[in-house]
C-alpha cells in the first residue's frame, strides 16, 4: 500500500486552513499543521477533526511553531518532509495592519521568506503554495487579473506584495515549485468575527434575538468580489497539481458593495438594514480600496475550476449558520462583535 502524501499547512486553525485540512484529509493526505502555542485553545475550527474516527485523526498532526522562528521551520521541514506546503498563516486583517504595521510586515512578509528558506535549507522537494491576496491590487481599477499592476493601500497589502515577489524569486532562483494563489475575498461561517461580512451576519442573528440594536460599520460603498471559502481551498490544491508552478487569480468575477451584502443578509430574514446600520468614522481606514473584482479566466482554463456559490447565496449561508450558532451558544456568545 502506497504511503499517503504529506501536506504541511501554516494557519491551519484559520478559516482557510481548517477547510483545507478537511479537504486534504478527504483525499487521503497525512496533514501536518503549524499552530502557535498560547495560553488559550485556538483550535476550535478543527476540533471536529481531532479525535474523530470518521476522518482518521491519526492522519492529522499539529506542531507548535511560528513563522517568526526560522530554526523551528527548518526543523519541521527536515522531520516531516512534506510533498506540499501551504503557507496560509499571516496577520490577515487589513484594518489591524494599520495599527500594527511592523508585526504585519514581520509575519505576513518575512514569514513567507522564512518558510521558503526553510524548505530550501532542509533540502526537501516540497511544492509550495503562497496565499497571496487581492489587496495587492489596491487602487488599480478592476477587473484585476494576473497582469494587473500592484498598488497596495495598506501595510497588509504591501506585505502581501513582498510575499508574492519573494515566492516568484525562489521559483526562478532555485527552481522551486512555488505558486501564488491571488485569492479575492472569500467568506464562510468560519470567517473571523472582526471581518465585515461575519460582523454583518452576526449582527443579523443578534438583532433577531433581541441582543443587539445597532451595527456600526465604515465605508458602505466599498465593492468586493466575495466567494465561498470551501471552494477556494479546492483551487489551492488544484494549483499544486499542475505540471508547472504559476500564479493564478481565484475569484467569482462578480461585484457587490457592502450595501449590497447588507441587503442580502438582512433581507434574508425580512429586515430593513437601513434601520439598524450606522456609519462610524472610527471604521474608515487611512487609505480605502474602492473596488476589487477578479478575473479568474486563467485559473479556469488551466484547471477547470469555477465558482459556484456567489455573494447572495453566501450571505444566506452565513446568516443561517450564525443564527444556529447563537441558538446553541446562548449567553456564551459575546453580545457585541469586536470592532473592525
Amino acid at each position: 500500500m502506497a504511503k499517503p502524501l504529506k501536506a504541511f499547512i501554516t494557519g491551519i486553525t484559520g478559516q482557510d486552513g481548517s477547510y483545507l485540512a478537511e479537504f486534504l484529509l478527504g483525499k487521503g493526505y497525512e496533514v501536518h499543521g503549524l499552530v502557535r502555542r498560547s495560553s488559550s485553545i485556538s483550535t476550535h475550527r478543527i476540533s471536529h477533526l481531532i479525535g474523530n474516527p470518521e476522518v482518521l485523526d491519526v492522519s492529522l498532526f499539529l506542531h507548535h511553531g511560528d513563522l517568526g522562528d526560522s530554526s523551528r521551520l527548518v526543523q519541521l521541514m527536515e522531520s516531516i518532509e512534506p510533498e506540499e506546503v501551504y503557507n496560509l498563516a499571516a496577520q490577515s486583517h487589513v484594518g489591524v495592519s494599520f495599527e500594527g504595521p511592523e508585526n504585519t510586515g514581520d509575519i505576513t512578509a518575512l514569514g513567507t521568506l522564512r518558510m521558503l528558506e526553510a524548505i530550501r535549507r532542509a533540502g526537501v522537494s516540497s511544492k509550495y503554495y503562497q496565499a497571496s491576496s487581492s489587496e495587492m491590487f489596491g487602487a488599480s481599477p478592476p477587473p484585476q487579473n494576473e497582469g494587473t499592476p500592484f498598488y497596495p493601500r495598506s501595510p497588509y497589502g504591501a506585505a502581501k506584495v513582498y510575499s508574492y515577489w519573494v515566492t516568484k524569486n525562489y521559483r526562478e532562483s532555485y527552481g522551486m515549485f512555488a505558486s501564488n494563489g491571488i485569492l479575492f475575498n472569500h467568506e464562510s461561517p468560519r470567517r473571523g468575527e472582526t471581518f465585515v461580512t461575519r460582523k454583518i451576519t452576526m449582527a443579523v442573528a443578534k438583532i433577531l434575538a433581541g441582543r443587539q440594536k445597532k451595527l456600526q460599520l465604515g465605508n458602505l460603498d466599498a465593492v468586493r468580489d466575495w466567494g465561498y471559502a470551501p471552494e477556494y481551498v479546492q483551487a489551492m490544491w488544484l494549483m499544486m497539481q499542475e505540471d508547472q508552478p504559476d500564479d493564478f487569480v481565484v475569484a467569482t468575477g462578480t461585484k457587490y458593495s457592502i450595501r449590497d451584502f447588507l441587503g442580502f443578509a438582512f433581507g434574508h430574514v425580512d429586515l430593513d438594514w437601513e434601520k439598524y446600520v450606522e456609519v462610524d468614522p472610527r471604521f474608515i481606514r487611512p487609505a480605502e480600496v474602492d473596488a476589487l473584482v477578479g478575473d479568474h479566466s486563467k485559473m479556469t482554463a488551466a484547471t477547470g475550476w469555477h465558482p459556484q456559490v456567489l455573494t447572495p447565496e453566501l450571505a444566506r449561508i452565513m446568516v443561517d449558520a450564525d443564527r444556529q450558532i447563537l441558538e446553541h451558544a446562548g449567553s456564551e456568545w459575546i453580545d457585541e462583535p469586536e470592532r473592525t
